[in-house]
């Protein structure tokens, strides 16, 4: 009687508490996923193969790939709203495109959402730029990245990561494992090889411990562990479980073998024998097979067609010389672009310059909107140029820079292929008449976001890269009206703690460092004479040299020192704010301009006091040095024929024609100011308008 009265409370225990006791028992587990297709909702790229192997993304550049357990998951006690222990454990695979280099990596999530909305390349297709870092997310992730992004602090290319709500990782360390002897081993995730994941929560400690081991036996040390990590105030009473991948420039195809999940247990070691087995190698596909017994005459007639074949084939093959292994970003092929541009048709046409033309695009694969830079024949950005550009900005990453996402040659043609900026340029809408005035809010977002792309450039990367051409035109907006600095056509680049050689001088006038012709070395330094340049025309509304401007009007510098020392200086404010702006901002940013623009390289501050200044982290100095004689339009020995007053664009007010004669003007102009130059190009010309050079 005693043991049936137990028995009865039981089931009453259960019946008026489903969520304490059901929810101690979720558990499932797939050894390959053949017969989970039901159990799985998939989107992205990510799909099930025929022997039961979960691919998250395959080797197709900037891809997400998302596979979710269908049944949501009860993580809370709704009495206490305490989250249960939970434990999982899994066996994946990286098999990247190049033997060194992989993108991007995949995370474990457990998040509120079925449909996880992220971005591809750094945000491993969990979150996007607007969302990142956000509490309202209420996600928890463990990542496996393989690349190194500055901008959340990654500690190198190969590590584990335990991310809450973003991608700033709360602890996180290069990936290994501990042998038996407690000796620590170090793995490279995107070997190829087979390791097997155990994620360990413990509700009563507060404590996650993650472990990894090449082998079917769990680790008795956890490589990664972070204590008093309560995970109640993340999790929503019923959350989502699975897998989010992405893939950059560079792509790695993402693999998941077998899958555990438990809650309230510990789960089990996989049998990483027992698993699908990861596809093999690429065949060659072998152009023609003879057989031995063929005859002589049908021999003859596959030996013609096969000739004819190879010769249309090597006419229309993309010739790879020595110099294009080294270069880094994604090889496109020309008939992928030619394709993405419909056949570069003047109704995708962006804009026009110097160097050739710049098209609208859409990538057949992956469907991204692109800009595609085509250097014409006649360029003067020839080969060198057009190297240095894939080869600088390509191993580039930070969030105010135009990100690269490919490269092309074929024959003389030279084409790079960029994200799309649908904002164009920045010189847009702040000189003419503007479809629209940027607000000085929008404006000191921009300045802000293009000095901390400069102390990248200057500090924080693996060499010094001094970009050479900071002005207006070459700042793109992004949909958002974040500031994106390109044009790497002219940067140049050597190792920090060494000092610059001397070179040729390029740029604009109106931003060339009065000492590029006395000494022909670019510096940081130069860089940030023009940046001064930059936050004056940003702030005036015009540009540093106005050769209809009144004498006294006619350079900036002189223009706002004057109203400076006159005790004037609101007088230079771009008139169509209307007053509407933070004067204590706008001030500050007037005195950095100045500062920035001194003749002296030694009187300007360096990037990084620009930005504690911007950041309001150092007062503002009470009195300025004279920004000095700085007579940068003489022709000083040194000044090559890549020198060029204007971008094309700035000549729309220097004629009273038709908007299309102004746009012929605006080039024929360019060309004819200076024979002996010729405009080393925007990054890419979206510095026009859109639609308008159609």
């Amino acid at each position: 009687m005693l043991l049936m009265a137990k028995f009865l409370l039981f089931i009453l225990f259960i019946i008026t508490n489903p969520y304490s006791v059901f929810s101690q028992f979720d558990e499932f587990f797939f050894n390959g996923f053949s017969e989970a297709h039901s159990n799985m909702s998939l989107n992205g790229s990510s799909e099930i193969k025929k022997n039961g192997l979960l691919q998250l993304t395959n080797d197709t550049s900037r891809l997400t790939g998302h596979a979710i357990y269908q049944s949501p998951i009860h993580f809370k006690n709704s009495t206490n709203g305490k989250v249960y222990s939970f434990s999982t454990s899994f066996a994946f695979a990286i098999v990247s495109q190049y033997q060194r280099l992989a993108g991007h990596g995949f995370a474990f999530t457990i998040s509120p959402n079925k449909l996880l909305n992220g971005f591809p390349s750094p945000y491993l297709g969990v979150f996007n730029p607007s969302d990142v870092g956000n509490i309202s997310n209420h996600v928890f992730a463990v990542e496996f990245d393989t690349v190194q992004d500055f901008e959340f602090g990654d500690i190198d290319d190969n590590h584990i990561g335990i991310d809450i709500d973003g991608l700033n990782s709360t602890a996180s360390v290069s990936a290994a494992y501990f042998a038996e002897n407690s000796t620590k081993v170090n793995i490279t995730l995107k070997s190829g090889s087979i390791f097997q994941v155990w994620i360990d929560y413990d509700s009563i400690e507060n404590l996650v411990n993650v472990s990894i081991s090449p082998f079917s036996w769990k680790p008795k040390q956890p490589i990664l562990s972070t204590s008093n990590l309560d995970l109640s105030s993340v999790f929503e009473d019923s959350m989502y479980v699975g897998f989010s991948s992405s893939t950059g420039l560079l792509a790695s195809s993402h693999y998941i073998l077998g899958w555990e999940f438990k809650m309230n247990g510990v789960s089990r070691n996989l049998d990483l024998n027992s698993l699908p087995s990861l596809p093999g190698p690429k065949k060659k596909h072998v152009a023609l097979t003879i057989g031995v017994s063929v005859s002589s005459i049908l021999l003859i007639i596959i030996a013609v067609c096969f000739a004819v074949y190879l010769f249309i084939k090597i006419k229309n093959a993309d010739v790879i010389e020595d110099w294009e292994l080294n270069v880094g970003p994604h090889r496109f092929s020309y008939e992928e672009l030619k394709t993405a541009t419909k056949g570069f048709k003047e109704k995708e046409l962006l804009g026009v310059g110097g160097f050739g033309k710049v098209y609208k695009g859409r990538l057949p694969n992956s469907k991204a909107v692109v800009a595609v830079k085509r250097i014409s024949h006649d360029s003067k950005q020839g080969l060198h140029e057009f190297v240095s550009e894939i080869g600088t900005i390509g191993r580039l990453r930070h969030r105010n820079l135009v990100q690269l996402q490919g490269w092309c040659r074929r024959r003389s043609d030279l084409l790079l292929v960029y994200d799309f900026m649908p904002n164009g340029s920045l010189d847009r809408y702040i000189y003419g008449e503007p479809k629209f005035v940027l607000s000085w809010e929008q404006r000191f977002k921009i300045i802000k976001g293009i000095s901390a792309a400069l102390l990248y450039l200057h500090e924080q990367w693996e060499q010094i890269v001094v970009h050479r051409d900071i002005k207006a035109s070459n700042i793109l907006l992004d949909g958002e009206l974040n500031g994106r600095l390109g044009d790497f056509g002219l940067a140049k680049l050597y190792e920090h703690g060494s000092n610059p050689g001397t070179t040729r001088i390029v740029g604009t006038l109106g931003y060339l460092a009065p000492e590029l012709a006395r000494t022909g070395k670019a510096t940081p330094s130069s860089d940030v004479f023009a940046f001064g340049a930059l936050l004056l025309e940003t702030s005036c509304g015009r540009r540093p040299i106005e050769p209809k401007a009144p004498p006294a009007e006619l350079t900036l510098i002189d223009w706002v020192w004057d109203k400076w020392t006159s005790g004037l200086i609101f007088d230079v404010v771009d008139p169509r704010l209307k007053d509407d702006f933070d004067e204590g901002e706008i001030l500050m940013v007037l005195k950095l301009g100045l500062m920035c623009s001194n003749c002296a390289p030694s009187e300007r501050p360096s990037m990084r006091e620009v930005i504690r200044y911007l950041e309001k982290e150092v007062k503002m100095p009470e009195v300025l040095s004279a920004p000095g004689e700085c007579e940068t339009g003489r022709n000083d020995v040194g000044f090559d024929d890549f020198i060029h007053s204007y971008p094309s664009n700035s000549f729309d007010k220097f004629s009273t024609q038709s908007s299309q004669e102004v746009r012929n003007d605006a080039i024929s102009n360019d060309s004819d100011q200076d024979q002996n130059a010729a405009s080393s190009g925007s990054l890419y010309l979206l510095s026009t308008r859109h639609g308008e050079g159609r």
